[in-house]
């Protein structure tokens, strides 16, 4: 009978640590803190994408876009008005379609990080999208740079391609897409609960410190789930010195809230649109979500705030930590 493998000690994220680990400045303008592009929001569920928006911006990253289904798109417009917005096609449902990716080729070329999943609705659907998206980054066996001679299959070789941080109905389709994410590794950013840390190992999640190492391994991502943060041991781009797993030493149970998962995804894809590494936005973004949640609790209390006041708190954080 073979024995459970040993959990991983973690590091613990403490303000310390994050002060040591500076975020990238501010630098002169919109432009030097890098473009975050949501990908969601369908007819039902647009408010999901509006967070992960508001999150990223809160982050500080300098632009935003939003890719919603067609019918909610001039109402996101006018909700967030500092961000860039396009409709989408959509099924007579209002769910966004997988060819919807064809359209965006624009925006993927600009942006700096690529938040997917946020109020999509559909995973068959979000399993096209998803397929599609791949097949055109750089290193995919179908996408054109990806043809013939493997140019682009170093993902640390074009500092312009994107990282594409997951949440929500974009993770539920990694299984099937396991063979088909090499074009993704070392610039993918998973944040699953727990529920979906289960679908994507198959089978039950009861210890973090030992299985969230292994999600990170089998899908050669960055994953935070659950406050555990870890990095697969042969990720590229990684920053020397950066250990491999970590732990969140702050949270509440408030956190667990409608919408809540929609900021912490968007705040993640805002800090590393910004220039971190991918282990530095989700240790980073996770402890502020985490913060967040800790002082709204602290004046609202423990249950009834609303994941829309976690934003607010995001860039009062940040300045205290770069303090």
């Amino acid at each position: 009978m073979s024995t459970p493998a040993k959990s991983a000690q973690a590091e613990a994220v403490t303000p310390t640590l994050l002060r040591e680990w500076a975020l990238p400045g501010g630098g002169s303008g919109k432009d030097d803190r890098g473009s975050v592009l949501v990908i969601g929001g369908a007819r039902k569920t647009p408010g999901a994408a509006l967070l992960a928006g508001v999150a990223a911006l809160r982050a500080g990253a300098g632009r935003l876009t939003l890719a919603v289904a067609e019918s909610v798109a001039v109402q996101l417009a006018v909700g967030l008005p500092e961000a860039g917005v396009l409709g989408l096609p959509e099924t007579a449902a209002g769910t966004v379609v997988g060819s919807a990716a064809a359209g965006l080729a624009a925006e993927l070329e600009a942006a700096d990080a690529v938040l997917v999943g946020p109020g999509l609705d559909d995973k068959d659907q979000a399993t096209a999208l998803l397929r599609e998206l791949l097949k055109a980054s750089p290193g995919h066996p179908g996408s054109a740079q990806g043809a013939g001679s493997g140019a682009g299959s170093d993902p640390d070789s074009d500092s312009r391609q994107p990282c594409f941080v997951l949440d929500a109905f974009a993770l539920g389709s990694l299984p099937e897409l396991q063979d088909e994410l090499a074009a993704w590794a070392g610039r993918l950013i998973l944040t699953p609960n727990i529920t979906e840390a289960a679908i994507l190992l198959g089978q039950d999640v009861d210890d973090l410190h030992r299985q969230v190492p292994e999600l990170a391994e089998k899908y050669q991502a960055v994953v935070s789930c659950q406050g555990v943060i870890a990095r697969p041991g042969r990720s590229r781009g990684k920053a020397a010195g950066e250990a491999g797993l970590w732990e969140i030493t702050t949270g509440h149970s408030g956190l667990g809230t409608s919408g809540s998962g929609d900021v912490l995804a968007g705040a993640i894809a805002g800090l590393r649109a910004r220039g971190t590494t991918d282990s530095q936005a989700a240790c980073w973004g996770t402890h502020l979500h985490a913060a967040a949640g800790d002082r709204l609790a602290s004046r609202l209390g423990g249950l009834g705030y609303l994941a829309r006041e976690l934003t607010e708190e995001l860039p009062p954080l940040m300045m205290e930590l770069s303090a």
